[in-house]
């Protein structure tokens, strides 16, 4: 899944065409071998304490009471956590509850994997969460979600039905109510194994395991970047300025008060002048997107030259440039410069690729010693993870 390009599966025009405007069904896109299966998914609920609202039952669009499937232990510390009841949990699941799991991508290597092929493509954050159905009963009834989402069906098979927008680009925190849900859906699809869904934020949708089957399926939620977000951005820039630094005239006559807003408005207008500044914002937001951090345990005192030892980074958004004497990475919130030799050791890290450092030595026609002080300065600041088994 790491070399997969979920932009490609999803269409050559998918991008220019689809991203953030119509919802898009693609049978057949992906290889869902190995993502996740039935054991995986079990293995996760026996061995992780999941409290609600990380692991849940909904029915009907109502979340179910977590005493209905668990029972509460207290621990000699008199702290108290809810064991999961596999019996109950199955009753209730015959019952019409579908169960959902948040963040599943922190728990499972594979949907991290997943998640972060999309993030390589579509340079925001993604957030993996799986879902269970083996009723036609409506786990969440009719709604929409506040950002846009991949689905791929991983086993069985799943119905999604269309409705379209009532406000366009809704957000979580929105000034204005989505109103009524339209009555008549605008496409009626059924996810089978290997099938992706996008659906963009705003589009009502319900879906049910009406088929007579169960379902597993996993949904990649992608992180909004609005104006607003932009301008966020912007204003951090702009406190290299003076006049943006210093106190609003709140109590000074009109006239001082239309010239400082004049100047704000002059400086931001500088500033958004700039042809560039989209771009900057993505490399901005791409250098300072932390990942999926992971701790490079025993080696707590430094990268040891042992070639067999494998390095990735903790980052799908990395940003890798190249200069006439230097090469820089900025990559969860840092950046680094090393000599240009280094672009042989970061470009497959880069690309999503788990390297041992042998390889990558001899790749870079550098000694093991100085690929293993490269990747402890990476390690060091959370841009990777170091290990035998990666």
């Amino acid at each position: 899944m790491t070399h997969t390009s979920i932009a490609a599966c999803l269409g050559e025009d998918f991008l220019a065409q689809a991203l953030h405007r119509d919802y898009r069904h693609v049978p057949g896109a992906l290889d869902v071998t190995g993502l996740m299966t039935w054991d995986g998914l079990n293995h996760i609920l026996g061995r992780h304490r999941l409290e609600p609202p990380r692991m849940r039952l909904s029915r009907d669009g109502e979340t179910l009471l977590i005493g209905g499937y668990t029972a509460p232990v207290t621990t000699r510390r008199h702290t108290v956590w809810h064991r999961l009841h596999p019996a109950e949990l199955h009753a209730r699941l015959l019952e019409g509850a579908s169960l959902a799991l948040d963040s599943v991508d922190e728990l499972h290597p594979p949907l991290a994997r997943l998640a972060e092929s999309i993030e390589r493509d579509l340079r925001t954050r993604v957030q993996a969460n799986l879902y269970a159905s083996w009723t036609s009963t409506e786990g969440f009834g009719v709604h929409w979600d506040d950002h846009d989402t991949i689905v791929v069906q991983l086993d069985g098979a799943k119905r999604w039905r269309i409705y379209g927008t009532t406000r366009p680009f809704p957000l979580y925190r929105d000034i204005e109510d989505q109103g009524e849900a339209p009555t008549e859906p605008v496409a009626d699809l059924v996810l089978r194994p290997g099938d992706a869904l996008y659906v963009p934020r705003g589009v009502w949708h319900a879906v049910s395991a009406d088929q007579g089957t169960r379902s597993l399926h996993v949904t990649c939620g992608l992180q909004t970047n609005t104006p607003t977000d932009l301008m966020t951005w912007v204003c951090e820039q702009l406190l290299a300025h003076e006049d943006w630094r210093r106190d609003l005239p709140l109590l000074a006559a009109p006239d001082i008060q239309a010239d400082a807003v004049d100047g704000i408005r002059k400086r931001l207008a500088e500033l958004l002048d700039d042809p560039m500044l989209l771009a900057r914002y993505r490399a901005a937001m791409d250098g300072q997107a932390v990942g999926r951090m992971v701790p490079s345990l025993p080696y707590i005192d430094g990268i040891p030259a042992d070639g067999r030892l494998r390095v990735r980074l903790t980052t799908a958004r990395a940003v890798l440039e190249t200069g006439e004497n230097a090469v820089t990475l900025s990559a969860a919130g840092s950046t680094y410069e090393f000599a240009l030799e280094a672009e042989a050791v970061l470009r497959p890290l880069v690309d999503g690729r788990t390297m041992d450092l042998a390889t990558l030595a001899d790749a870079a026609g550098l000694t093991l010693e100085d690929v293993a002080g490269l990747a402890q300065e990476l390690v060091a600041g959370q841009a990777a993870t170091v290990g035998s088994l990666l």
